[in-house]
């Protein structure tokens, strides 16, 4: 296992909480691919957390023998993990790729828009949440500029369970080439749920 941690600097983006969060898919990786890979040692990944978040805060903390004072940063971090797969072959063992939730709001400030039918949209209204309707889709007319640059605006959509299937006869391909084709909301699920099952749901693919 070769794991590498790159920090980089987001507007906005999780707590300490959700770098803990963020790690718990590996696990399931691990799981996963048991029976070609070694299991990681507990104490190894709990001891890289602790570092990266004490880091972080400012501490020091110990690197190679040697101790490094940590930088205290005056914007959130988010901690991008990536993981090499000992014995697969990309080109013989199928790719896998997935999502997991995690116990806590992984994006916050996700910009989500709901492609609503007559119930959702008056949902949408008390809980604040940008929706368009059928009429309002219709008006793209097709226009693959004017759905790209819709489809830029928002991070995921929302849409309702008796529209999934028209939407791609009034949009086109444009949302699902984005990688945003809208999750789907059915007639009896609270919409308010469904909006923070997507804010605590990240996404993992091998490359």
């Amino acid at each position: 296992l070769i794991g590498k941690v790159h920090r980089r600097r987001r507007k906005s983006s999780p707590n300490s909480l959700f770098v803990f969060f963020l790690l718990l898919p590996l696990f399931f990786l691990f799981f996963l691919f048991s029976n070609k890979m070694s299991k990681i040692n507990p104490e190894v990944l709990s001891n890289a957390i602790r570092d990266i978040l004490a880091y972080a805060r400012g501490e020091v903390i110990t690197k190679g023998g040697e101790e490094v004072q940590g930088k205290k940063r005056n914007f959130l971090e988010t901690v991008e993990l990536q993981i090499t797969l000992k014995n697969i072959d990309p080109s013989k063992d199928k790719r896998f790729s997935g999502t997991f939730k995690l116990p806590d709001a992984a994006r916050p400030s996700l910009k989500i828009c709901m492609l609503a039918n007559e119930a959702h949209a008056e949902q949408c209204k008390e809980l604040g949440l940008d929706f368009l309707t059928v009429a309002d889709l219709k008006k793209f007319n097709k226009d693959k500029k004017l759905i790209k640059n819709f489809a830029k605006s928002y991070d995921a959509f929302l849409a309702s369970e008796s529209l999934i299937k028209q939407i791609p006869r009034i949009l086109g391909p444009g949302l699902n080439k984005a990688g945003k084709f809208p999750t789907v909301v059915t007639h009896g699920e609270p919409l308010a749920a469904k909006v923070e099952e997507l804010k605590s749901t990240i996404k993992f693919q091998m490359k």
